[in-house]
């Protein structure tokens, strides 16, 4: 049997487009959608590992609208075998998504290892990866900054608040999240889209998965466009006295001090 790795991907709207909220809880969808960002550096990652490896597999898994399978083909172009792509209406939460991707790749085969990204840039909730680790009853590490496979056993630097890194070793099968630290994502090249066309993708519906009840939910209940309040305020005077006001402002003002 060959070595199977995973990686989760996510379709989501490009950061640098301009959304527009349809209603409470809807955005307009005619607008650029990208392969997540921080998915990028875990394909990478599975890409080296299966060269490394040898008789290994690389399957992108999503789960999004029918719109989804172009960042599985994005996944494919940077080196993917191939797709699964479950297929549904409104994104799940994060506790849906780790329970289908659990029985999309059970379905399909037993992981060897299984890559995200650290996080998506759409909800930012940092959570997926842990969730899946949980319901496959593996162990999980996020914004990993190195990774090192030694027989059944990956060792991974994991990059924490203040500049410090732990250090976590894992028996396998393990859920890596990647962060943008890890790698250089490649980007393919027009022979690499093309072949990334005729590789193979399965689609699952959703509800064709056995996913139960879940224990929680999360609902959406309200978008909002972000408003940026702050204000530039220029401090006059000797520098000493510039420095016991900008004080006095960060403690009384805006109270982060």
């Amino acid at each position: 049997m060959p070595f199977k790795i995973y990686v989760c991907v996510k379709h989501v709207p490009d950061s640098a487009a301009n959304i527009t909220i349809l209603d409470k809880t809807r955005i307009e969808e005619k607008i650029t959608f990208i392969i997540n960002p921080f998915d990028e550096n875990a394909i990478e990652e599975a890409v080296q590992l299966r060269s490394k490896v040898g008789d290994a597999e690389v399957v992108a898994v999503t789960i999004g609208k029918p719109a989804a399978v172009e960042t599985l083909r994005s996944a494919m172009a940077m080196g993917a075998d191939r797709g699964i792509h479950v297929v549904t209406g409104d994104p799940p939460d994060s506790i849906a998504t780790a329970r289908a991707l659990k029985a999309a790749i059970l379905a399909d085969g037993a992981p060897d290892i299984i890559f995200t990204g650290k996080g998506s840039i759409d909800s930012e909730g940092f959570q997926t990866m842990f969730r899946l680790g949980a319901a496959l009853g593996v162990p999980a590490a996020n914004n990993v900054a190195s990774f090192r496979l030694e027989g059944r056993t990956a060792t991974v630097e994991s990059e924490l608040e203040a500049g410090g890194r732990a250090v976590i070793r894992m028996p396998l099968p393990c859920v890596i999240g990647a962060g943008k630290a890890l790698n250089k994502p490649r980007y393919p090249i027009l022979p690499d889209i093309m072949k990334a066309r005729k590789k193979p993708i399965r689609t699952v519906p959703m509800e064709s998965l056995d996913i139960g009840t879940p224990p929680a939910s999360v609902q959406l209940i309200e978008l909002r466009p972000f408003s940026d309040r702050r204000q530039a305020k220029l401090i006059p005077g000797p520098v000493e006295k510039a420095v016991e006001e900008l004080v006095r402002l960060l403690r009384e003002e805006a109270k982060v001090i």
